[in-house]
């Protein structure tokens, strides 16, 4: 039973990790490498609302969402759109803007296991007899509640038809008078929200650290790659996969082969199916 709980936590928080940079690449084509370094300052951005300037937490947690989401929408308005198109330069400048934010973050200061943020439900509960933090609850009713909430928002809203409508065919979408850009600046915002959303409430379980910036980014696309560029459903699914083969990993192994499972899961799907469960690109044998 324990398995099967902590299997289902760790895997709505691999989805939230996730469903944030499957979001980007899948309205922009754009493969967000800042998104473990947005995570990790939503985290570090409200520490410093409540622990500097003194504000209460909830406004800490709602400004520092605010900020990340418009730094996630300047980073396309000011540097990917002028690279939009050119995969490399996409990749590299991407990650070349969260190495900046990370390596910033530790030459201000902030290193060391010294920055945590407080829970946001103390407690714990019993459930079949397995203890189970309040926290770890909270996690799983946002986990559930971002995957409903974004499957409204792109099948029932006019913004989320607009994103879904560029995913599916760009030039046609382009057709019908609906901007491209704008597309990706909205979609760079949202998915940078989302990354930090899993921030305010994952972080609490633990300190926030520059190094966990780099583990987002390599759990995010396990995740993605293995349920499809581009799909954030199968995104959420993989979470499902990649969550509980780490559970069972720690329970029976080690913990600190959780990552290992992540980089296995990569090369397995790439060998096995290179477009991912739900990838809409072609299969490698069509390719060629």
């Amino acid at each position: 039973m324990d398995l099967l709980i902590y299997g289902l936590i760790n895997s709505l928080i691999l989805a939230l990790v996730a469903v944030g940079f499957a979001l980007v690449y899948g309205v922009s084509r754009l493969p967000n490498f800042a998104h473990g370094a947005l995570y990790v300052l939503t985290g570090f951005v409200a520490w410093i609302f409540l622990n500097w300037l003194g504000l209460p937490y909830p406004v800490s947690l709602v400004l520092s969402l605010l900020i990340t989401a418009l730094v996630g929408g300047a980073i396309y308005q000011f540097i990917l759109i002028r690279v939009r198109g050119m995969p490399v330069s996409e990749i590299i400048a991407s990650f070349a803007i969260g190495l900046a934010i990370l390596e910033f973050l530790r030459w201000a200061g902030f290193r060391g296991l010294t920055y945590t943020l407080p829970t946001l439900v103390g407690g714990t509960v019993n459930i079949s007899w397995v203890p189970v933090d309040l926290q770890r609850i909270v996690i799983i009713g946002v986990g559930a509640g971002v995957v409903l909430i974004l499957w409204l928002f792109t099948h029932h809203t006019k913004v989320g038809l607009g994103l879904r409508a560029i995913a599916q065919d760009e030039r046609a979408a382009l057709m019908l008078g609906i901007d491209s850009d704008l597309a990706a600046v909205i979609a760079l915002a949202l998915g940078s929200a989302l990354a930090g959303l899993a921030a305010v409430v994952i972080l609490p379980l633990g300190n926030i650290t520059v190094k966990a910036g780099y583990d987002v980014l390599i759990f995010a696309i396990a995740v993605c790659i293995c349920g499809g560029l581009g799909s954030w459903v199968g995104a959420v699914l993989a979470a499902f996969i990649i969550g509980y083969a780490q559970i069972i990993t720690v329970h029976y192994i080690a913990p600190h082969f959780q990552l290992v499972v992540a980089m296995l899961a990569i090369i397995i799907i790439l060998i096995l199916r290179p477009s991912g469960l739900f990838g809409r690109q072609k299969e490698l044998e069509e390719r060629v």
